[in-house]
């Protein structure tokens, strides 16, 4: 461990001396992204960076760095407990070989049908809390998260609920989506994503967990399987903004407040620009002829109930992974969504 440390110290050294400018701000901090320039998770890393700063009134600057400049994309979370970097963009699943409560977190597979649903349940629900006892272990502050969009699912068959799953050629990661849908009657298969389009083509698989609708339309999935369903109903990755605890304490209350403030419009800029971008995509769609599948909700609840069965077997090697789980169920059921 501590030559793995002094490793990401030389590294993050050697990059701020070069990438970072002098600066007046109070606080310049170095934030690694789990994301390339030109991804738009990494534009809005930026947007938040320039928030931050005009709120802080310069006090606050945040340099954002690309993934893998200063640590591996999996190394981020140790880094910033060290001290090495200040904070991080990234997905916590990346860290579920810590605990498998960063999986389940990551990906609650089946439990949320829109962003507004994870999200009011992280604020209202106890999942901030539960998730911060976690990042206590590493001496690391969950600043505040933010969610995508539920992804669309692409299918060459019209699927009208859970019943029509059995049998069903997929593509699924690896893991807990993989496991959910097996559960569910599936045949899931293991294709890297450059293999789905030709695989969809060839008839390898008749469906796939790719990517949002409005991904899935620009890479022409939808052409060639062309009953995806949207709303989706499985997938929906989190994402974190975290920071160093020590920095975090030494931080004013306006401070913690402006910073907790950029993540909550961070969230609601990304969700937004997603959901609009999908919608775009499905009129595109439906105008070629294509039909786009909405679950109806009682489908929707089978199918958490599923994963609410594979949730539990993530459950018994976590105690903070079962906290969570049922601190979800108690939401989902709370909101007449279970």
């Amino acid at each position: 461990m501590f030559k793995k440390l002094a490793s990401m110290m030389i590294t993050a050294a050697a990059v701020v001396s070069f990438a970072l400018p002098a600066s007046a701000a109070k606080h310049e901090w170095t934030f690694q992204s789990s994301d390339r320039p030109g991804i738009f998770m990494y534009q809005m890393a930026e947007e938040f960076s320039g928030w931050v700063n005009n709120m802080s009134n310069g006090e606050i600057k945040i340099n954002v760095a690309p993934t893998g400049s200063v640590v591996q994309y999996n190394e981020t979370m140790e880094a910033v407990g060290a001290g090495i970097l200040q904070g991080e963009f990234t997905d916590p699943s990346y860290f579920a070989g810590q605990d498998l409560a960063f999986g389940l977190i990551g990906n609650t597979v089946g439990a949320w049908g829109s962003p507004s649903e994870a999200l009011k349940f992280m604020r209202y629900g106890g999942g901030m809390e539960i998730f911060q006892k976690l990042y206590d272990r590493y001496n690391v502050k969950l600043v505040g998260v933010v969610v995508t969009g539920v992804e669309a699912f692409v299918s060459k068959k019209p699927l009208r609920g859970v019943a029509d799953l059995k049998g069903l050629k997929m593509r699924a990661p690896e893991g807990l989506v993989q496991n959910v849908f097996a559960a569910a009657g599936a045949a899931p298969v293991n294709l890297p994503g450059s293999e789905v389009y030709t695989s969809l083509e060839k008839g390898v698989i008749d469906a796939a967990d790719f990517s949002l609708f409005s991904v899935n339309q620009k890479q022409g999935m939808n052409e060639i399987a062309r009953y995806p369903l949207f709303p989706g109903f499985h997938s929906m990755p989190l994402q974190v903004v975290t920071l160093n605890m020590d920095v975090w304490k030494s931080l004013t209350k306006a401070q913690q407040n402006i910073l907790e403030t950029g993540v909550w419009r961070l969230a609601t800029e990304v969700a937004w620009q997603y959901e609009m971008q999908d919608l775009a995509a499905v009129k595109v769609a439906k105008s070629k002829g294509i039909e786009v599948i909405n679950w109806a909700p009682e489908e929707r609840a089978k199918f958490r109930q599923l994963a609410k069965m594979q949730w539990s077997k993530m459950t018994k090697k976590s105690p903070v992974a079962k906290e969570y789980a049922d601190a979800v169920v108690k939401y989902l059921v709370s909101q007449g969504l279970m």
